[in-house]
């Protein structure tokens, strides 16, 4: 699963990366530590086409739900039933969206002690596509909520050393993929595979990162001698953290 990530890229850069042609807003702090039941950047499809970028909480409420505090529940969707289950079948078919971030946390579990986080991003820190779902609930004389769930797949080969599941990963190719309504079933499917070989690295980060009240750089500097998966060097966005000032 996917249960905490991060977005610090600019926001010009992410219009710029992702070719969005409507942003509804003119600012958004940047986020190193976006916990469930918090808002992040989703990218949706406009009525003509258009790329959206706005905010969305963290958690899918089905349209029909009864309580939008099912949400809580439902931070990921397993790429392998998404077509098929109730819950998100319809919003796989008609609202997909796309969920920018520039790296996720994932935890390995330890023979003994607390679990190690490790931060999976880029080496040069850039942004990436994760594919999403999204709907809009409105209950009995209640304001209407936008959600969005991250799909997940099987892990890497070197991802699984760390955890099982990953987000799915989108290239720009993907993307137009997802976002557009026209794409067939099959053709979506064959989009949910685990992120390619020499994408995305993990690094060891403090367990500060364990409370969703520490969000601030801290929580994603490498830990001193800590783990690095797969073997690669530090990227541009981490070489320049390192040198002195």
């Amino acid at each position: 699963m996917c249960g905490r990530f991060q977005l610090v890229a600019p926001l010009d850069e992410l219009i710029e990366s992702f070719e969005v042609d409507v942003p509804t807003f003119d600012s958004w702090p940047v986020r190193w530590n976006v916990a469930p039941m918090q808002e992040s950047l989703a990218i949706l499809r406009g009525a003509e086409g258009e790329r959206r970028l706005g905010p969305l909480r963290w958690g899918f409420v089905p349209e029909g739900a009864d309580d939008p505090g099912v949400g809580s529940r439902m931070i990921n969707a397993r790429s392998e039933t998404v077509a098929t289950k109730p819950a998100f079948r319809d919003a796989f078919r008609r609202r997909r969206c796309i969920v920018p971030m520039t790296g996720f946390y994932e935890w390995r579990g330890e023979t003994e002690g607390p679990k190690t986080p490790f931060l999976i991003r880029q080496p040069d820190g850039a942004p990436f596509a994760v594919a999403g779902l999204w709907s809009r609930w409105r209950g009995p004389d209640e304001a209407p909520l936008s959600t969005f769930t991250l799909l997940t797949t099987d892990a890497s080969p070197w991802m699984a050393g760390i955890h099982d599941r990953m987000p799915v990963v989108l290239d720009a190719e993907g993307v137009a993929a997802w976002l557009d309504p026209g794409s067939d079933p099959a053709r979506l499917q064959a989009l949910l595979h685990p992120a390619p070989a020499g994408l995305l690295q993990a690094i060891e980060v403090s367990r500060a990162v364990n409370s969703p009240a520490n969000d601030r750089p801290e929580v994603a500097e490498p830990v001193p001698g800590g783990e690095r998966f797969p073997q690669a060097p530090p990227g541009p966005a981490e070489t320049a953290q390192q040198t002195p000032g």
